[in-house]
């Protein structure tokens, strides 16, 4: 399939017939009442989708490596671990990303470089929700792009975002030597690097990634499409990448990753050379693009490129 909408909306309709395949059998074969078979069936398919999730958490620690001492959780933190991160994908999957498509904002009085936003791997721009109005509080100007096909080619992504950096580039007047700035989110932060291979950096003030597998992860084996086999541990597509790279281009690259990542493994993957890393502890891997410390820090890198 070919749209990340359009899949989110078909496993939305699954889970749906599972809710109510459910509450006929409940009203059926227990002689429940109808609100309770439903609720039945909602909380059936519920517990499904958490254990999805702290399946994921389970997968990525068989191939994580040790946590650094600074970031080890009690039993409280890992369950608001846990709760944090079901609840960023069960909002994205069954409520943001359905209902997505990319836009553009612009604020002709910004002093700041425009922001283009790239979401990850099965996701779209619905991703960005909690982003982007903190940019429109501080009148940055900004761009969300949805990387179709969701089982492409990286590479086949690079020609969506020189568009989208063009487009953002005239809406919001960037001439001479005013930039544009990428925010990107896990396999996001891979097309950034892509992009930069392709175009060059002359027109990026800062890339900042999120969750960004930069020398891959193990659970990629897990994932379908041309782009999982390229953000395989190591791979041939990753080590060509670094090599096309020089000093220039990463110090252009702030990397934020998480030591609790549940789909980045091992989670130092995350750490790129010669980048500008932010470590962070206790939050998981799709709700890095909610949770206020990571927020709070892209911010932060975005106002240091104020004019």
């Amino acid at each position: 399939m070919k749209s990340a909408r359009h899949l989110m909306r078909a496993l939305l309709l699954v889970q749906l017939a599972a809710v109510l395949l459910i509450a006929w059998g409940a009203v059926a074969r227990l002689g429940m009442a109808h609100w309770q078979a439903v609720l039945l069936g909602i909380a059936s398919v519920a517990l499904v989708r958490l254990l999805i999730n702290a399946n994921n958490f389970v997968m990525a620690a068989c191939f994580a490596g040790a946590t650094p001492q600074a970031y080890r959780l009690g039993t409280g933190a890992r369950l608001r671990l846990l709760a944090e991160e079901f609840a960023a994908s069960m909002l994205v999957t069954s409520w943001f990303a359905p209902r997505a498509s990319a836009a553009t904002r612009i604020y002709p009085d910004s002093r700041h470089p425009p922001v283009l936003l790239l979401h990850g791997y099965g996701c779209n721009s619905g991703y960005w929700v909690h982003l982007t109005p903190l940019l429109d509080a501080a009148r940055i100007s900004h761009a969300t792009v949805d990387l179709e096909p969701v089982a492409g080619d990286i590479d086949g992504y690079v020609p969506l975002v020189e568009r989208a950096v063009r487009e953002l580039s005239a809406a919001s007047g960037v001439s001479g030597n005013r930039q544009v700035a990428i925010v990107a989110h896990s396999m996001g932060g891979l097309v950034a690097r892509a992009w930069m291979r392709a175009h060059g950096s002359g027109r990026v003030a800062r890339v900042i990634t999120l969750g960004t597998p930069h020398h891959g992860t193990a659970l990629a084996r897990f994932g379908l499409g041309p782009n999982a086999v390229q953000m395989r541990r190591e791979s041939a597509w990753l080590r060509a990448l670094a090599l096309s790279e020089d000093a220039a281009t990463r110090a252009l690259i702030t990397s934020a990753y998480t030591h609790h990542d549940n789909i980045v493994s091992p989670r130092d993957s995350g750490r790129l050379e010669g980048a500008r890393n932010l470590e962070f502890g206790g939050i998981g891997h799709v709700a890095l693009g909610r949770n206020r410390r990571v927020l709070t820090a892209v911010m932060e890198e975005l106002a240091a490129l104020a004019s």
